[in-house]
């Protein structure tokens, strides 16, 4: 894994040192077995971003602490030039960039998201999360399962659903497909 990885797992290990709380007892509030847990505090697995926005949440403390050991400082605006936002690789049929990144108390979480088209056949990845999301294709076609729903998006599509149903994503017609994911 990534040396970016291994860094955003040290502050999660920190976060729950500080905070005086056991490994079982988030592992149990956020519904994964105590060896996942443990296998996203060792930096050497995938981190999915739903479950660091439940870690961020649970400390109270902004996503961009947790991915960056940095906190947001403005308050007026944010501007990211483009190409610029902070990137989260995480999987790798996505990869994130932060598009707030550096604003104080966001009441919404914006990214911009790049799917990788993947083998035929391959099975959709899932996460799910508290709140909810707005998705908005800027580029391809996406196919988006919610549930049991499949919807199928193609640039200029957007859809606003409860993100605490468990959904996923998959490029189509063997091309990149970038959206605007907005969570709140």
């Amino acid at each position: 894994m990534t040396e970016n990885i291994r860094n955003v797992a040290m502050r999660m290990k920190e976060l729950r040192e500080i905070g005086g709380v056991s490994l079982e007892t988030l592992a149990h509030e956020f519904a994964v077995s105590r060896e996942t847990y443990q296998e996203y505090e060792s930096g050497e697995v995938d981190i999915p971003v739903s479950f660091l926005f439940k870690v961020a949440h649970r400390f109270s403390v902004e996503l961009t602490d947790l991915l960056t050991g940095e906190s947001p400082r403005l308050h007026m605006y944010s501007l990211v030039r483009s190409g610029k936002g902070v990137s989260i690789d995480r999987r790798q049929q996505y990869k994130y960039q932060q598009l707030a990144y550096n604003f104080i108390h966001k009441k919404a979480e914006p990214f911009l998201v790049t799917v990788e088209p993947q083998p035929p056949g391959s099975p959709v990845t899932f996460n799910s999360h508290s709140g909810q999301e707005f998705n908005y294709v800027l580029e391809g076609t996406v196919k988006i399962l919610i549930d049991k729903h499949e919807l199928i998006l193609n640039r200029g599509d957007s859809l606003y659903f409860d993100a605490s149903y468990r959904h996923g994503m998959q490029a189509l017609d063997n091309r990149t497909a970038k959206f605007l994911a907005i969570i709140f």
